[in-house]
């Protein structure tokens, strides 16, 4: 069995043929979240040049909203933060962005501890600086 598909109306859409989430069992499996806000063009944090190409980006708004992102489908899909029990995350600057990444990781993840493996990556397939992918219970 595949499990079953959710999406988020709060949540962006994805970019591509795949739900925000999948429960099975009583694990919920998160696609890639990015920190796009739904019916908007513009990315939080990131400022693009007139071809579409990152100019300048702030990986702390970006963080945030990530973030958001993942509150609002964890919640829709019927888990919640403190559910979370495995975080992968992609940044396509380690030298540049994990400090502050991991500065505000630490913020929203001080009560709930889960496993987090860190990767860095050449690119993600919108103009944004991280992307995280999230295990969690329900």
């Amino acid at each position: 069995m595949n499990g079953e598909k959710f999406n988020s109306k709060r949540a962006p859409q994805a970019v591509g043929l795949y739900p925000h989430a999948r429960k099975v069992g009583n694990l919920l499996f998160l696609s890639g979240v990015g920190p796009r806000v739904p019916n908007q063009k513009d990315i939080p944090g990131v400022q693009l040049d007139n071809k579409g190409e990152i100019e300048s980006y702030d990986i702390a708004k970006q963080c945030h909203s990530v973030f958001t992102n993942i509150r609002y489908i964890l919640e829709d899909a019927g888990s919640s933060w403190n559910n979370i029990i495995d975080v992968q995350v992609f940044l396509t600057n380690m030298k540049d962005d994990f400090s502050m990444y991991n500065k505000i990781y630490a913020e929203y993840f001080k009560d709930n501890q889960p496993c987090r493996t860190t990767i860095e990556i050449k690119s993600l397939p919108t103009p944004i600086a991280i992307e995280l992918k999230i295990i969690a219970t329900i």
